[in-house]
């Protein structure tokens, strides 16, 4: 057994710390300097800062519903426990592609599950307008679950065995946990 066995789940880990650290700077640094729905121009017409609370999911959903935030940081632990278990099974496997997509996952659910901890809303600031069309506005956790989610998806399409293989270290860890 090498001594670097966990290795890529290290500094993956490290990474997704990194990425959830600057998530949260970038939230308390909007929020502590801008008011809400304050908006200042980067970019006058295409890119700007624009600070507001999102009490939903992706594009407000649920953010109407009393009970959504709860239900979506309980979704997100387990979300996050499931992300983190992966990237064990893909850092023993020394997976550098899952862990990449998983670290990005992870750091993703965890920026925002620690909004809706602390604040009961997620900060969003990063809008981007489109002529008469507004992107909905998202913040550096967004952006690090898109990607890894991208990254994962493209993984199932054209790297179908590396993923199975994750799999199957999964299921036999279950396996071996029943007897």
């Amino acid at each position: 057994m090498s001594k670097y066995r966990y290795g890529h789940f290290l500094f993956s880990t490290f990474i997704a710390l990194v990425f959830i650290s600057i998530d949260w700077i970038t939230k308390n640094k909007i929020s502590g300097s801008f008011q809400l729905y304050e908006k200042r121009d980067v970019i006058p017409g295409f890119f700007s800062l624009y600070y507001v609370r999102n009490t939903g999911s992706a594009f407000s959903m649920l953010a109407d519903k009393s009970w959504g935030i709860t239900v979506l940081s309980v979704v997100s632990v387990i979300m996050a426990a499931v992300i983190f278990y992966l990237l064990t099974k893909a850092g023993q496997l020394k997976d550098t592609a899952s862990c990449v997509a998983l670290t990005l996952l992870l750091a993703g659910a965890v920026g925002n599950l620690i909004d809706r901890i602390v604040y009961r809303s997620v900060v969003d600031f990063l809008r981007f307008d489109f002529g008469s069309y507004t992107f909905p506005i998202f913040n550096v956790a967004d952006i690090c679950a898109v990607c890894g989610t991208v990254l994962f998806v493209i993984m199932i399409l054209f790297q179908q065995k590396k993923v199975d293989k994750i799999l199957v270290k999964v299921e036999n860890d279950l396996k071996s946990h029943r007897r």
